[in-house]
């Protein structure tokens, strides 16, 4: 009798471990897939917890910085929500000391990708999940026949406004081949299809 119990116990166990195993892997997030970077124009919801007069909405200004009370003015361009929060954390302590703030998007105002060039329908797109440069250019209609598919650049600025080009060959990705060409696209890449 206690060895059915054991070995019942045991059978339990192992079940258990395989569905948080299995559980984990579906919720994991993809490690190519960067943070969304904070641009002007996008409102901010900040909340300090226990302090009603500090939880509000606040707009990224063109300069970059918010205003947020007892901490001033906050670099907040190119930041993660995460490194928003520590900085907001770290000005508000020497007044709140046990305090916990967050930070998250309300309205993401710059967070779009452009695809231009010889595809159906160019255009600005929302970026509102993650995206990769075939995606990209399904949603712009597909490139027409005079495309040059294996000269495809994606433009991409760094937190400095220095730009960049990526090649992209779509031929490439047709043939399953250097798949790890088709990246996620970040907010303000362009797709140029010449």
């Amino acid at each position: 009798m206690r060895l059915n119990q054991w070995v019942g116990w045991l059978g339990f166990c192992v079940f258990f471990g395989l569905l948080t195993t299995v559980s984990a892997q579906e919720n994991k997030v993809p490690e190519n897939l960067t943070p969304y970077l904070v641009q002007p124009g996008d409102v901010l919801e900040i909340m300090v917890w226990k302090e009603e007069q500090l939880q509000m909405e606040v707009m990224v200004r063109p300069d970059g910085f918010i205003s947020f009370p007892l901490a001033g003015e906050v670099m907040a361009q190119g930041k993660s929500f995460a490194q928003i929060q520590k900085m907001l954390t770290v000005r508000l302590k020497e007044y709140m000391p046990d305090l916990l703030v967050t930070v998250s998007a309300k309205q993401l105002l710059s967070n779009k990708i452009f695809v231009m060039g010889k595809v159906y329908k160019p255009g600005e797109f929302p970026l509102v999940r993650a995206i990769d440069v075939t995606q990209a250019l399904a949603m712009a209609g597909g490139v027409t026949p005079f495309a040059d598919v294996n000269d495809v650049k994606i433009l991409r600025r760094d937190n400095f406004g220095n730009q960049r080009a990526l090649p992209f060959r779509y031929g490439d990705i047709e043939d399953g081949a250097e798949l790890k060409q088709n990246i996620l696209l970040q907010s303000g890449d362009s797709v140029i299809v010449p």
